[in-house]
């Protein structure tokens, strides 16, 4: 049985004095996690391509998991038979497990909003599922996560005022009834609310006090990344981060791009999770602290240098740039596998370095030094 933590869920360590940035401690039932974070999303139960052992060698603490995908498949009653998510894929570190709300947006034809819920039409074979904030908590608990995430619309961009304004009243009354619900289950687990109103401050004004009243365990920034510009994104971040408990975790969803979780850790957010090292590591992108590079490209058809000189990764360790762009030009799935493990520890390693320039004080000057690099050669 899971350890129980009774106590405060976040401790705040250190707060860089010249930004907004703030190093913590984030407890949960499968281990402390240090702050700012970076979340590999494991939509399936598994980080692709990458092993357990792989994604705990970046230095990994917490991953992602998807409720609508792991709902459809392998469904409830064989991830309740095996004792949980933890122990279905093996993986002993924390996990946060979303709702769902993305694929309202992701899947919008495929799915109809109604003050109950959300009714989906499975991609998978066109049987019909109604989310509804209760069985969306139900469905994580089966899980075990140690975050849960309640049942939200995260709306596309753009969206009119007037849609987003009727979108948050039917959000907010599911959340409320996702937190209700959630504590009649006496759980070790955590709910994080999920602060909602698009690129319209005064409605993510609106969201955050509403949610802040409720005495959420965490709250998330969500329906951003969907399509907005990044300047749109930091402005958002920025105001709305400012709205939040200051004694509970800052998560925003989806983002990012190395420079943006780097502004939004400048704000004050604690928490990011995002496809793209993985996924644009299978299409060949690899992520540096000098930088993006393509290495498909043919330059680097006899570059017998690795993807980064100071990067202890298995792959910077062993492979160079020549043989990974080979394996991409032959087929061979090794090259996604190797640069979606490079691309997540350079993740982690990127926010681990934001967590100490902040304990001394110097977030400012690293958040400078690293964004001229990047931009210089990105």
């Amino acid at each position: 049985m899971a350890p129980t933590t009774k106590d405060l869920m976040y401790k705040l360590q250190h707060k860089d004095k010249n930004t907004k940035a703030r190093a913590g401690v984030l407890k949960t039932a499968h281990g402390n996690i240090q702050t700012p974070v970076f979340m590999p999303v494991g939509t399936r139960a598994t980080v692709k391509t990458l092993s357990n052992d792989e994604v705990r060698s970046t230095g990994a603490q917490i991953i992602l998991g998807n409720t609508y995908h792991l709902y459809l498949r392998p469904g409830a009653q064989i991830i309740k038979k095996a004792g949980g998510l933890h122990k279905f894929m093996n993986w002993d570190k924390p996990i946060l497990t979303d709702s769902g709300g993305f694929q309202v947006f992701s899947l919008s034809e495929l799915r109809k909003i109604t003050k109950e819920g959300v009714t989906f039409k499975s991609h998978i074979d066109g049987s019909k599922h109604l989310f509804t904030p209760e069985n969306v908590v139900d469905f994580q608990a089966i899980l075990g996560s140690d975050i849960m995430m309640p049942l939200d619309e995260c709306c596309p961009y753009p969206s009119t005022k007037e849609y987003v304004e009727k979108s948050l009243k039917i959000t907010h009354d599911w959340e409320k009834r996702a937190k209700v619900h959630f504590d009649k289950l006496k759980t070790d687990q955590k709910l994080f609310a999920i602060v909602q109103g698009s690129n319209f401050l005064d409605l993510r004004k609106i969201s955050a006090e509403f949610l802040g009243e409720l005495d959420f365990d965490g709250y998330a920034i969500g329906g951003v990344a969907v399509g907005e510009s990044g300047e749109i994104i930091r402005e958002v971040t920025e105001y709305t981060t400012a709205l939040l408990p200051e004694n509970k975790p800052r998560y925003l969803m989806g983002v990012g791009l190395p420079l943006d979780m780097l502004d939004a850790i400048y704000y004050g957010i604690d928490m990011f999770d995002c496809v793209i090292p993985a996924r644009n590591g299978r299409n060949g992108q690899a992520f540096t602290f000098s930088g993006e590079i393509n290495l498909k490209n043919a330059k680097f058809k006899e570059d017998l240098t690795p993807i980064d000189k100071k990067c202890d990764c298995y792959t910077c360790k062993n492979h160079t740039k020549a043989y990974i762009r080979h394996l991409f030009n032959v087929g061979e799935i090794l090259a996604l596998k190797l640069v979606s493990l490079h691309n997540i520890q350079f993740y982690v390693k990127l926010i681990n370095s934001a967590r100490e320039a902040i304990l001394a004080d110097n977030y400012k000057k690293f958040y400078n030094s690293f964004k001229k690099k990047y931009k210089n050669k990105g």
